[in-house]
């Protein structure tokens, strides 16, 4: 069956914004939006029969409009943070825009999550493109890049990403869905899984000092399968200065992570072939009104933000984002979702 498109209303300028909808024979369904080449909704069935809407979203463009927490939305140029908004690529330096603080977050002033993308559909898929242009956000190289999402009758939601430039730039795309496998409340009894030995220290601004620091016998150890919350209020330096968890993981292998929760009886599993994957907390995240009125708030979602390193061309030996000219990029991310 074809994605479904309705009308999601238009931008404060004016530009139309639609929905498109994916449903697969057994009922899971995905809900994508053209602004920010977000996902929406996506509804999974719990063990009792009924339909839960697993990520935080709004009910029309203008809660994505006024909101700067990157709901749902795909991120670019470069997801997480650039140290000092500043860059070096072929003995130039890129001065970026600062938006958090005296660093770059999640592409700038206005990433990609604040532009309404072309779209195309399919059967089970819907492919958002763009044409970034060279210097938008102080980043060099006319870029095209695309995200197709699809939705399979494995239940699973495929992210594949793509891209190529005619200049050396630099690229790390990311979604920023924020999960809760009960539809709501806190996530810190919802259970969590990371395929990961290692994490990445983080310094002053959140930036990676560039240490890889051991998982064990530390609050980060998530390679067994344990509550998100039960470790969150450690007194550790690393938590303290997060608010919770904000950091990037080395993954060590496809399976990224896995979460489950008790009351819904709902798996969400991550694979990817990135090398890296941002847990985030939402400590942040500030009071608002989502979908059907429904109340959100920090530690009410977790984020499993597959991506490159962060702030990764200030650090010899971290996985390079450099896309060189004419190179074509592409990624993907696997979100699998079953009962338990």
């Amino acid at each position: 069956m074809a994605a479904v498109v309705h009308s999601f209303g238009q931008t404060s300028q004016g530009q139309p914004v639609r929905s498109y909808s994916l449903e697969n024979k057994n009922g899971a369904r995905a809900v994508l939006i053209d602004y920010g080449a977000a996902l929406q909704s996506l509804c999974f069935k719990d063990r009792r029969g009924e339909p839960v809407d697993l990520v935080q979203g709004f009910d029309s463009v203008e809660g994505y409009e006024n909101q700067d927490a990157y709901i749902g939305a795909t991120i670019g140029r470069v997801a997480n943070r650039i140290g000092g908004s500043r860059f070096s690529l072929g003995g130039k330096e890129y001065r970026l825009y600062p938006n958090d603080g005296e660093n770059h977050l999640h592409g700038g002033k206005k990433g990609f999550d604040k532009f309404v993308w072309q779209s195309d559909t399919g059967e089970d898929f819907v492919r958002f493109s763009r044409l970034s242009p060279h210097g938008e956000e102080g980043y060099p190289g006319n870029l095209r890049v695309s995200v197709t999402y699809t939705l399979t009758n494995s239940d699973e939601l495929r992210i594949a990403y793509e891209a190529i430039s005619d200049a050396d730039t630099v690229l790390s795309l990311t979604n920023h869905s924020y999960f809760n496998l009960d539809g709501g409340g806190s996530v810190l009894d919802q259970q969590l899984m990371i395929n990961a030995q290692r994490y990445l220290e983080l310094g002053p601004g959140l930036i990676p000092t560039g240490r890889a620091l051991p998982v064990a016998d530390t609050p980060f150890d998530f390679t067994t399968m344990k509550a998100i919350g039960r470790d969150i209020e450690a007194d550790d330096p690393q938590l303290r200065l997060g608010g919770g968890y904000d950091h990037n993981f080395i993954l060590s292998g496809p399976l990224a992570a896995a979460a489950y929760s008790q009351r819904s009886g709902i798996e969400l599993r991550c694979y990817t072939d990135l090398p890296g994957m941002q847990l985030y907390t939402a400590n942040f995240l500030g009071e608002f009104t989502g979908k059907g009125g429904r109340k959100m708030g920090p530690r009410q979602a977790f984020c499993l933000e597959t991506q490159l390193f962060p702030d990764a061309m200030g650090h010899y030996g971290f996985p390079s984002p450099l896309l060189r000219a004419g190179e074509k990029l592409s990624y993907e991310t696997v979100y699998k979702l079953s009962l338990k």
